[in-house]
């Protein structure tokens, strides 16, 4: 579906290079988004490919066949889904961290209780998405 996109290039070298500045910057984010709960990693891929099919061919291309990333956008642009098992891990890290994190570095009540509620919200976010088997 992705591939059959295409956006003009800027001329501007500036431009371009800004572009690929924020795509390189997205992506980093959402790598670790891909460890660190809370932190969304779809989203960065989403602006990362948006930002890479504007400014560069090439970057595009490697980032919508990497063995990793190119399977997240892929199940996410042409099913509107993520893998069970990307449900079960992401769902797993996130409860894993909250939870540790609430029992041995939060004191506060109100941080605890944030906290789990903002894990419950993700969860049902991260559940809301059709499922690929």
């Amino acid at each position: 579906m992705a591939e059959k996109l295409h956006h003009r290039k800027p001329s501007n070298k500036f431009i371009k290079w800004l572009l690929i500045t924020a795509g390189t910057t997205s992506l980093a984010l959402g790598s670790l988004g891909i460890v660190v709960p809370l932190l969304p990693t779809t989203p960065f891929l989403l602006l990362t490919a948006a930002c890479y099919i504007r400014s560069s061919d090439r970057l595009y291309h490697w980032l919508m066949n990497h063995r990793v990333y190119g399977k997240f956008l892929h199940n996410y642009l042409e099913h509107k889904a993520i893998s069970r098992n990307v449900k079960i891990w992401s769902i797993a890290i996130l409860w894993l961290t909250i939870i540790t994190s609430a029992i041995f570095f939060i004191s506060a009540t109100w941080l605890r209780i944030l906290f789990i509620v903002k894990a419950a919200v993700v969860t049902l976010h991260i559940n809301s998405f059709r499922t690929l088997r």
